[in-house]
């Protein structure tokens, strides 16, 4: 396809997300097409959704809107996981043409004729079972990090959950291929890779078309840290069950992995978590959190949690509160409960009334702000090492340790995709580290 039409790209939701989205839109270059950013004229936009919040599916109209007034005339496609589970409705919208589901959105060029509008969208999506084959994605030329899809789809069966509805079964990326992508990112300049997929410690299953594993997480990460040319690599989000003894020893010991974890909770309360249909019950987690503070006392441990759960009483909440408070971790993301149509969940009794879900988060959002503070104040006086990024926000430029403390210094373009070793003396009143290179001393790496 010979074009010089321009496409711009919209992503909601996940890491996952984005390096799809990134892998979509080096396709559309392929094929003749210019990128340009979402809030310019372009003559195709394609919007990447999410479905696993209600807001998600709500903000798609916006975002559509959006496109239109930049060009009326626009193509407009949505792709992604809202589109494999809501095609019709989706296609409905006012202006969006086209609708591709799980497996299609990797063709889209492929359904594009003469971008004439069309009265109604096109919708082209697999029945979700037949959402069985692997594509693999990474982001390049978006951020300073660059995300690398490992796998796919999920096997659990957690009542609240539309994943595998919108993503099919769990699969994985070959261990070939993940390398092979780890190089082309790391020889574009990219120093940092962060590890994404629905549920990446499921890795190997489904490697080569088949159910069983052929090679394991632990596996995978051992042959990545062989990489030449990547200075960091990040975990993403992690199931406690399968995040096993080995894989944080591993991680400690590593050339390249760095010591942050991200580990979904959802609930401190085992009668929640079974309600959930949840792999593990409290010990679990906390014992995967000990064991990492013994194996790195300065690692970071994030954590999801949900908050409004059917049967989330006053008292269970108190207990996922109080529980949160008293453990070792870094920072929350809080995530207010929404009712999906097609899980189990919706037919549970012990519904929480609307303003209590919205009490609830805030308060966790409270708590994570103090826990942040408290981790930020506990690394006061380490040395370590900052990856800065490339935006220039209210004169500052940001940055990220290895084990994810934020720090912001005086904006100079110069620090962009750069990393200094650095030592942590302030916490400003936004609660970031500060750090002034006129005033302090650092060592460019």
């Amino acid at each position: 396809m010979n074009t010089d039409k321009k496409v711009a790209f919209y992503t909601l939701g996940c890491k996952l997300n984005f390096s799809e989205t990134s892998t979509i839109a080096r396709n559309f270059v392929s094929e003749g097409f210019e990128r340009v950013e979402f809030d310019t004229k372009a003559d195709v936009y394609v919007i990447n959704t999410c479905s696993v919040t209600d807001n998600a599916d709500k903000r798609f109209k916006s975002i559509v809107k959006s496109a239109l007034k930049q060009n009326e005339e626009a193509f407009v496609i949505g792709v992604g996981c809202y589109a494999q589970l809501k095609p019709e409705e989706l296609a409905n919208v006012n202006g969006v043409d086209l609708v591709l589901g799980a497996t299609e959105k990797f063709n889209v060029t492929s359904y594009i004729n003469d971008l004439t509008k069309n009265d109604i969208g096109e919708v082209h999506s697999c029945e979700i079972e037949e959402a069985d084959s692997y594509v693999g994605a990474y982001s390049i030329g978006d951020r300073t990090r660059a995300f690398l899809k490992v796998q796919d789809g999920c096997d659990y069966k957690c009542t609240y959950c539309t994943i595998p509805l919108a993503r099919g079964i769990s699969r994985s990326d070959t261990v070939e291929n993940v390398l092979k992508n780890a190089k082309k990112i790391s020889e574009k300049g990219i120093k940092e890779i962060v590890l994404t997929g629905v549920n990446i410690g499921d890795y190997g299953k489904g490697e080569f078309g088949n159910k069983k594993h052929e090679h394991t997480f632990l596996e995978l990460v051992n042959e990545l840290d062989k990489v030449d040319g990547i200075h960091r690599l990040r975990i993403s989000s992690i199931e406690p069950n399968l995040l096993k003894d080995e894989t944080i020893d591993f991680v400690a010991n590593s050339n390249t992995f760095v010591p942050h974890f991200h580990i979904p909770l959802q609930s401190g309360s085992d009668v929640l978590l079974k309600k959930m249909k949840r792999r593990y019950l409290r010990k679990t987690y906390t014992d995967r959190v000990q064991k990492i503070k013994e194996t790195m006392p300065n690692a970071c441990i994030g954590v999801d949690v949900i908050v409004g759960f059917p049967g989330e009483t006053d008292e269970l909440f108190l207990e996922t509160y109080n529980y949160l408070n008293e453990l070792d971790i870094s920072y929350l993301h809080v995530f207010t409960y929404s009712e999906r149509p097609n899980t189990e969940a919706v037919n549970l009794d012990g519904i929480v009334p609307k303003k209590v879900r919205a009490k609830r988060s805030k308060m966790l959002r409270g708590l994570s702000v103090k826990k942040r503070r408290s981790f930020y104040e506990s690394q006061l006086g380490n040395t370590t090492k900052v990856l800065f990024e490339s935006e220039n926000k209210e004169g500052y430029i940001k940055g990220f340790t290895e084990n994810y403390v934020k720090v912001k210094s005086p904006w100079n373009p110069a620090l962009v995709n750069t990393i200094h070793q650095i030592t942590l003396t302030t916490i400003d009143d936004d609660g970031l580290v500060r750090f002034d290179f006129e005033n302090e001393k650092a060592a460019l790496i």
